[in-house]
């Protein structure tokens, strides 16, 4: 059985060279279409060293399907290989951000975004056509300070289909328990939208190498929820950042070791967060 993603895979891993001039044409086409002169949504991608996969992520933007008037903008992050080079093949409009962390990515893109709402876009990640619209159906209500989704990995050689369901089952299942009392610590960039003037008041933390986006849901909870969508037609798809290259039991047992050592904290509020010494980004000489 096919799935929505299938061809989005075909260049998936491939350079800029290797991609068809066909699709590459087609895509930066369909971008063009997307972009709207008064944008109410802002669709904004980083990528860091992203030559081999931004291409397949951009190709499901351009055929997202939304009521909003969209903007798609880029942030190169300081990157090595060609991910400059295919923004530009694409024609769509990025920002150079020199310091290299998600964080100095994200606020590039904040600070540049016209939408009154903000979706961060992962560059190895695919986005399904109603992803926008359905996250926007939480993202409106005037309770709602951010909103977060659930997501899948595609199967590959290392990882059957079986395998990758039921270790969805298991996380899903733990951070569903974990959102009643702890939900920045469920949300992920990839899957991670706000409003704008929100975020825009307290900023995203470029002092810290991971956790920038639990980190802004936090910041945002004085001025409303933290919502999620539990939905399979809004859940993106994204390769093995997370589990890198492990088999998915070695992946679970580490899961389960490193949430083990503070599972009691998902039962207790928490007003600030919490930083490691290892996760400080450390001041230029």
């Amino acid at each position: 059985m096919s799935n929505w993603y299938d061809k989005y895979l075909s260049i998936y891993g491939k350079s800029l060279d290797e991609i068809p001039e066909s699709i590459l044409d087609d895509v930066r086409r369909q971008l063009a279409q997307q972009q709207s002169q008064t944008p109410e949504v802002s669709i904004v991608v980083i990528a860091y060293n992203e030559e081999r996969r931004l291409a397949a992520c951009l190709w499901s933007l351009s055929e997202l399907q939304s009521e909003y008037a969209l903007e798609i903008i880029g942030v190169n992050n300081h990157s090595s290989d060609k991910t400059e080079a295919l923004y530009q093949r694409l024609g769509l409009q990025y920002y150079n951000e020199s310091r290299q962390s998600p964080g100095f990515a994200r606020q590039c893109g904040l600070d540049h975004c016209r939408g009154k709402y903000h979706f961060c876009i992962d560059a190895d990640t695919f986005y399904p056509p109603q992803y926008v619209d359905l996250m926007m159906t939480r993202l409106k209500l005037p309770d709602v300070a951010c909103v977060s989704s659930f997501w899948s990995f595609f199967p590959d050689e290392q990882h059957s289909a079986l395998g990758l369901h039921l270790f969805e089952l298991v996380r899903d299942a733990f951070l569903y328990v974990q959102h009643f009392k702890r939900p920045e610590l469920c949300v992920r960039g990839m899957v991670f939208a706000f409003k704008t003037d929100l975020a825009r008041k307290v900023k995203i933390r470029t002092d810290i190498r991971r956790g920038e986006d639990g980190s802004l849901a936090l910041s945002l909870k004085p001025y409303g929820r933290i919502a999620f969508l539990y939905n399979r037609k809004a859940r993106p798809v994204t390769g093995y950042g997370t589990i890198g290259s492990q088999s998915l039991w070695q992946s679970f047992v580490q899961h389960v070791k490193i949430q083990g050592k503070g599972l009691t904290r998902i039962f207790f509020k928490k007003d600030h967060y919490e930083d490691s010494e290892d996760n400080l980004v450390k001041p230029r000489q």
